[in-house]
């Protein structure tokens, strides 16, 4: 079966959806995009022209064209304060749902969507595609195979300057709101862990071209002891990390390091006498499944999968909403000084 799809939101963000649809033949033969929907129909039509989708419904009014494709997808690339009444939307028409991250502007609407989502009884998925990388993907399956032992400590390090302009400079938190929770999403997967308590300083360090939140420093507490920190800076110049951070797994017989990009080194204890015990290198397997590497493409392919087959995608709202939740209760901790509580009500 194709599945007909509208993408609501054309802006930049949108190419990356439809180059991912074109250029993976699974795609391309699961996914027939029908309808472009922008508030501004001049955005849609050049998105149209330069994907050659020369068939396509094109409209300004997401519940229109909905009825006129009688679509069975719904691509939400729209800004976030826009995203709850796109989601409704696209329930109301019967429609599964794969929407940009974040999943909502706060814990409530999110509650709200993922309600609305199994009244419908429809699919609700959230892109977060740094997790489908293959380096996370090694991570999660070295820690599954206890290749350092028990998982005690994860430890990120992210420090970037990019000079965006645009709205992020302008942005409240935006660390935590529009990068963080790339790695904080990533961290609860790999540990498969959920996150009960932070503790976060945020600040905007002298030099900073943003106006608001450029640098956080968190440590969360999550299931089973295992704590998580996250030292981040967006105006950081000089030597960066990788996008995807730099992590260091801490586990009962030793500890697992990547650099964000090709570097891994597992390492145990080794058997040297004295005060410490030196190390031995082991291996750090290879990520299990090609297909779940793509990142963008990835997640699509999961999305229709689990549509086809009546499953669960692996980024469903009902559990992305405690990745979110990690990045609002660190907001929470850096504006009182206090530990904060996540919690998520029952998802």
């Amino acid at each position: 079966m194709t599945y007909r799809a509208v993408l609501c939101g054309c802006g930049a963000m949108a190419r990356g959806w439809l180059r991912a649809l074109q250029d993976d033949p699974d795609l391309k033969r699961d996914v027939i995009v029908v309808g472009l929907v922008d508030l501004n129909r001049g955005a849609a039509e050049a998105l149209a022209q330069d994907f050659g989708l020369s068939s396509v419904r094109i409209g300004t009014d997401l519940g229109e064209v909905l009825t006129a494709t009688r679509a069975e997808l719904v691509f939400d690339v729209v800004v976030p304060v826009a995203r709850a009444a796109v989601v409704e939307t696209a329930f109301a028409h019967g429609c599964h749902v794969l929407s940009e991250k974040p999943l909502s502007i706060s814990m409530d609407e999110a509650r709200h969507l993922i309600e609305v989502a199994r009244q419908a009884g429809r699919i609700h998925a959230i892109v977060q595609n740094r997790r489908f990388i293959t380096g996370i993907r090694r991570l999660r399956r070295a820690v599954e195979e206890g290749v350092i032992g028990t998982l005690t400590g994860v430890h990120c390090d992210f420090f970037i300057g990019p000079h965006f302009g645009g709205f992020r400079d302008d942005m409240d938190h935006v660390l935590l709101l529009d990068m963080a929770i790339h790695t904080l999403d990533a961290a609860r997967f790999v540990s498969g862990k959920v996150p009960l308590s932070v503790y976060c300083v945020e600040t905007n360090p002298a030099g900073s071209w943003y106006r608001h939140g450029a640098a956080a420093n968190a440590i969360f507490r999550l299931s089973d002891d295992v704590v998580l920190t996250y030292r981040g800076s967006w105006c950081a110049e000089g030597r960066r990390t990788s996008w995807e951070s730099a992590w260091r797994l801490i586990g009962s017989k030793g500890m697992l390091t990547w650099d964000g990009e090709d570097a891994f080194e597992a390492t145990v204890a080794g058997d040297e006498a004295g005060l410490l015990r030196g190390l031995r290198t082991v291996d750090v397997p290879q990520a299990p499944f090609e297909t779940q590497t793509h990142g963008h493409r990835s997640v699509l392919r999961d999305f229709v999968a689990a549509i086809r087959g009546g499953t669960v995608p692996e980024t469903v709202s009902h559990d992305n909403i405690r990745s979110l939740a990690m990045v609002f209760g660190a907001i929470e901790s850096a504006r009182t000084g206090q530990v904060v509580s996540i919690q998520t009500e029952g998802h």
